[in-house]
Order: structure tokens, then sequence, then C-alpha cells
């Protein structure tokens, strides 16, 4: 095991990581929820805003968790204490009429920023979990945007979220070593989800939904994490996608994955379908900015 390791930007030596697992044993009743939060304490392990960031320790943990370093306790699948249901039914329903019109006639556009617990946050799980081949996962850091037309119809979701932890052609198109990456890779964000809703069939409407989220993505960041992104990437399933969207909007593709995952953890083994691997740059400075960070 290296004589460091580096999450987050955060170095945490072999004797830290003895006394986390000691920590941890030492609180086995705890849930993973709560060692997350307990160590941001334990560590003061914030944002720029100052708030805990429990997503990434959670993250953390279970990253050693799986490459053997430390023992954590089993996932609570059920509550004690049940959440009460909503009395209403649980099955959304919304009008699914083909949309046809060229974009211009759709045009002002609605981005919708999904509130938790909002109606317009459960439409875009739903769609999500529906009609997204991969379903809805969101980790950590993320950004949702529920786009509506002129009429207030849905017609795309997007997710942003944490960028991944390697990617060979990515970080050789940045330039930055592992040290530089794991200090600045929170200046990154990936496309994780990308949904036009099966019926709403408009030319070029994906295309410009990512020109038009690639102006405002790293502002809304800004105000919900603080802190800004300066790169953005996405990963496209090759066989199943050709990347058209993301050529159209000036996305680039640098490469591709070796089908090892997000997190690369064995080089050694094919997890996954290999991606092309497409970056898009929200300043000319991306590079200055992400050294600078590390």
């Amino acid at each position: 095991m290296e004589r460091e390791l580096v999450c987050q930007g955060r170095r945490i030596t072999r004797e830290e990581l003895l006394w986390l697992g000691q920590w941890i044993a030492d609180h086995r009743q705890w849930s993973r929820k709560r060692l997350a939060r307990e160590l941001c304490q334990e560590w003061d392990w914030r944002n720029a805003r100052g708030q805990i960031k429990d997503f990434a320790a959670r993250s953390f943990l279970e990253k050693l968790a799986a490459r053997g370093w430390l023992v954590l306790p089993a996932l609570q699948l059920q509550r004690s204490h049940p959440r009460p249901q909503p009395a209403g039914p649980v099955l959304i329903h919304w009008p699914t009429d083909p949309i046809t019109a060229p974009a211009r006639e759709l045009a002002p556009l609605q981005w919708i920023l999904p509130g938790a617990g909002t109606p317009e946050a459960q439409h875009f799980d739903v769609y999500l979990q529906r009609y997204h081949y991969l379903g809805l996962r969101v980790v950590g850091q993320n950004m949702k945007y529920l786009v509506r037309d002129k009429q207030g119809r849905d017609l795309a979701g997007l997710l942003f979220g944490a960028a991944a932890w390697r990617a060979g052609a990515r970080d050789q198109f940045v330039g930055w070593d592992q040290t530089q990456r794991a200090a600045a890779l929170h200046g990154l964000a990936n496309n994780t989800r990308y949904l036009i809703l099966p019926w709403v069939k408009v030319t070029g409407l994906a295309s410009h939904l990512l020109s038009q989220v690639t102006r405002r993505l790293s502002q809304d960041w800004q105000h919900k994490y603080g802190h800004p992104i300066y790169l953005l990437e996405s990963f496209v399933e090759q066989g199943r996608f050709r990347g058209t969207c993301y050529r159209a909007a000036n996305w680039r593709c640098v490469g591709q994955t070796q089908g090892r995952g997000r997190q690369g953890a064995n080089p050694m083994q094919r997890t996954e379908p290999a991606k092309d691997i497409y970056l898009y740059a929200l300043t000319r400075h991306f590079r200055r900015h992400l050294l600078e960070a590390a």
C-alpha cells in the first residue's frame, strides 16, 4: 500500500488510515452515513462554503473498504422507523404526446434546477429511472437540470456529477500528474446522464441543449458548492451511441476508456464496455486554473 493516499485533494497517511480503522471499530453501531458525517467533523472536511463533504467522505470510505484497507458496517437496508408514505398515488403521469416542432418554436426554454422534494425533482428522477438505460444514480456533488419548452412541457433531463477518478486520455489532455489530479479533480464535472424524452423528436435539440448548459453550469456549481467548474467530461458507450450531439456542440473526443469503470481500480480487469471520452472546456485557460488549484 502507498505511504499516502489522496482523496478530494486531501493526503491520508498510513497512520491516519490505522486510526480510521480503529475509529470505525469503536463506533461499529454507527451507519455508514453517520460515519461519513462524523468523519467530516473530525477532519474538518468541508467545501468552500463551509458545508461538510459527507458524500465525498462516504465515497472515500467505501473505496477504502473495496480495496480491503478497512471494514465498514453492513448497509442498513431497512429503517427501524419507516418513513411515512404519501397518501396520494405513487405513480406519476405526464403527457407523452409527440413533440416534433422545430427547436426555435419551443423557445424560450425553461431551465429548472429541481429542488429536493418538489414535483420537478420527482419527475426528473422517474424520467431517468424509467427511460435512461443506466437508470438514476446520484453520488456526491451534482447538478440536475429539467428542461421545459415555453408551454411548460418537459423535454429533457441532464445530470452532472463528480468526474471519473482516472481516465488516461483525459489526464493526458489536461497534462496533470496523479498528485495534481487528486488536488484539482473537483474542477471537473461529468455529464453522467443525458436524456431527451422518448416522445420528443426535435432535430438538433440535443446539441442545442448541450451548448446552452455549458454557458451556465459553472455559475450554478459556484452558487451551490462554492467553487467553479473548468472542464466537462462525458463517456459515450461505443456501439450504443455515436456521440453525434456532443460533436455538434463542439465537445472534443480525446480518446477511449479501457473498460475498467470510472474509478479504474483494477488495471487488469475489464468490467464495462469501452467508451469514447468527450471533453468541453468552459474557459480557454482551464489547464492553468486546474494546475493552480493543485
